[in-house]
């Protein structure tokens, strides 16, 4: 699955109107909506909020508006972004101040196209591959070695919850896991208790998309 490493925004100006883009990863439906609605919120006097996502799941769903623009002229070509460029989990949002000059349907497509375009590209799309979510229990005293160490072998380390000791929730990709628990065992001289805590999703590779 491609997705959104992170949110992304743009803004560009087109014979006086601004055309302002942000996009986001969400993980379902219900996020998506939320998501244009807090959009709507930032800019609630401008006249169009478009915008379109979709989400891959059990079931694959998407949606695309023109909120007011001509038909197929905003929705529709920020649709058609997620899709070819097979982008997923995302919802892409793009508000227009109208700046009094008309711009023709075509005029609209490009510009809602090229806001869209730059925000998804600043978002830096990512290939996911298989992982999952490995719990580390570790003494304090082991804790900055060992993070430092799963960082640099280029695993992510996603949270740590102190207590009497130290568990480090860490995510690694499903062909290094056995090379991430023997290295977990080594590092510690076998006091390290790991414990697989879910499948997961996880970034893989950056693609230079747009």
């Amino acid at each position: 699955m491609i997705t959104l490493s992170h949110d992304g925004s743009s803004k560009i100006e087109i014979r006086q109107s601004e055309f302002i883009g942000h996009c986001m990863r969400v993980n379902s439906a219900d996020e998506a909506c939320a998501a244009v609605k807090r959009e709507r919120a930032l800019y609630p006097d401008a006249r169009h909020c478009c915008h379109a996502w979709i989400i891959d799941g059990q079931i694959r769903m998407s949606k695309s508006s023109d909120d007011g623009e001509p038909s197929g002229t905003a929705g529709m070509p920020l649709l058609s972004l997620l899709e070819v460029n097979n982008i997923s989990n995302a919802v892409v949002c793009v508000t227009r101040y109208f700046g009094g000059i008309l711009l023709g349907k075509g005029g609209l497509v490009r510009a809602y196209t090229e806001a869209g375009r730059l925000a998804l590209g600043d978002a830096q799309p990512f290939r996911s591959v298989p992982g999952a979510c490995y719990e580390v229990k570790v003494d304090y005293s082991e804790f900055d070695r060992i993070t430092r160490q799963i960082r640099e072998k280029g695993w992510t380390v996603e949270s740590s919850v102190f207590d009497s000791g130290v568990a480090i929730n860490v995510l690694v990709p499903d062909s290094d896991c056995q090379v991430f628990k023997d290295f977990c065992r080594d590092a510690t001289s076998g006091r390290a208790i790991v414990g697989k805590l879910g499948i997961r999703e996880i970034e893989g590779e950056k693609l230079n998309l747009f």
